[in-house]
């Protein structure tokens, strides 16, 4: 009979590892409280034009990489490859500007991507990030950063590197397009493919291709931050000031684009030096024009996200994984039918308790039954068979020092208080 086997880019997250994720998930969401975001959750698939209009037509993710089909209703929907267009979906679509204003909000969400699968790249990913809607000033733009790199530093990331761009407006971005395709054009035939086709769809995404090639062939282009209005120029003095002010080392990175049509001014990665030549481990920035692009009511906004797997192996690579301890605090080994059915109640109790507990079910040996309460780093264990139910106490291990302990049915409550 076919052993099924995943579906290629994508992985199990075993017993032994969630908790591991689960920690690095519970930091992140203690910091997102700290800084007063609340969590967004939306459904897992979307509308398909959600993402063509919000992201770009153009973009690799819309042309190359998402999960598409027909409903039975011939409706095309598409599993969410990215967050920001289905939570501005959901600020417009539930009112969330008219109850509360300004509105800060984060989520950590599965992701979808059909791209070819690599280290830290799958095809089923996860992702966390904040957005920040209904405000403009680069007061909010500098508090992105600072609470994305206040997350890393206490999951316990060290040696990243901030990089900051402006990408301008509509207006600088008219003027520098003109500009930057005067220096292409007669340098396109040494471009990749893909940076060929860019050339008349979106020609700012060639300065962000990672092709070697390529990024040499940037080096002499024009800057776009060379060419900004003076509204965007303030904007972007002013971030740096405040990421200075609040102690965020940073670099200006002139060929930091972002990979999304939506963005607007400040945009921003965090990188390490763990992950190769894909080194990005966190990105974002403002995107003033997407709710409009959605339907809704013009809304300054700014955000970012970051990769559960790639954030995973940078903490793997500078030895930095939480240490994650799975200890029991009881166990139960019932010996015989009678002692198995005292032994359910018994656990149910302590269970409801707030004790972590857990018993054999399989009415193995005695030797067998401490392997398990071994092997589970069992801190008690209670050993209940024909003795203990006729003389109505429990015998105790201590399986730290060896001591054991005789005590009766109705002090159990009292010597775990005392023991635990």
């Amino acid at each position: 009979m076919q052993k099924f086997k995943r579906i290629r880019g994508t992985q199990d997250i075993l017993p032994e590892q969630s908790g591991l994720w689960q920690k690095i998930e519970q930091s992140i969401r203690t910091c997102m409280d700290h800084f007063n975001y609340m969590e967004l959750r939306t459904p897992v698939f979307e509308q398909t034009e959600l993402f063509a209009r919000g992201i770009g037509e153009a973009t690799d993710m819309v042309a190359k990489e998402m999960y598409t089909f027909l409903d039975r209703g011939q409706k095309s929907l598409t599993l969410k490859p990215e967050m920001t267009a289905p939570m501005m979906r959901a600020y417009i679509e539930n009112n969330l500007a008219v109850k509360s204003g300004f509105t800060k909000i984060y989520y950590i969400s599965p992701l979808f991507r059909q791209e070819n699968p690599q280290a830290g790249r799958l095809r089923q990913f996860h992702q966390f990030g904040a957005e920040a809607l209904g405000s403009g000033t680069a007061d909010i733009d500098a508090e992105i950063i600072l609470l994305a790199t206040e997350i890393f530093r206490r999951v316990g990331v060290t040696d990243l590197k901030v990089m900051i761009n402006s990408v301008g407006d509509p207006e600088s971005r008219e003027a520098y397009r003109t500009i930057l395709k005067s220096y292409l054009n007669p340098l396109l035939n040494q471009y990749c493919e893909n940076c060929q086709k860019r050339f008349e769809t979106n020609p700012l995404r060639i300065l962000d291709c990672k092709e070697r090639n390529c990024r040499n062939l940037n080096r002499h282009a024009p800057k776009l931050i060379d060419h900004l209005n003076p509204g965007c120029q303030t904007h972007f003095d002013q971030v740096k000031v405040l990421l200075a002010d609040n102690g965020i080392k940073y670099e200006i990175n002139p060929y930091l684009v972002r990979g999304l049509d939506y963005y607007t001014r400040t945009v921003f990665e965090i990188t390490s030096q763990e992950l190769g030549s894909q080194d990005a481990i966190c990105g974002g920035g403002r995107y003033d024009l997407l709710a409009e692009q959605l339907g809704g009511e013009p809304t300054p906004a700014v955000g970012f996200a970051a990769g559960m797997e790639r954030l995973l192996m940078v903490l793997e690579a500078q030895k930095k994984l939480p240490e994650i301890k799975e200890n029991l605090q009881i166990f139960i080994a019932p010996m015989g039918e009678r002692a198995s059915r005292q032994s359910l109640s018994l656990l149910h109790r302590l269970r409801q308790n707030g004790y972590k507990s857990d018993r054999d079910y399989s009415l193995r040996s005695l030797k067998a039954q401490m392997r398990e309460a071994n092997r589970q780093h069992a801190k008690l264990v209670i050993l209940l068979g024909d003795n203990e139910m006729e003389n109505r106490q429990y015998l105790i291990k201590d399986m730290v020092n060896g001591q054991q302990f005789s005590v009766p049915f109705d002090a159990i409550d009292e010597f775990l208080q005392k023991t635990l």
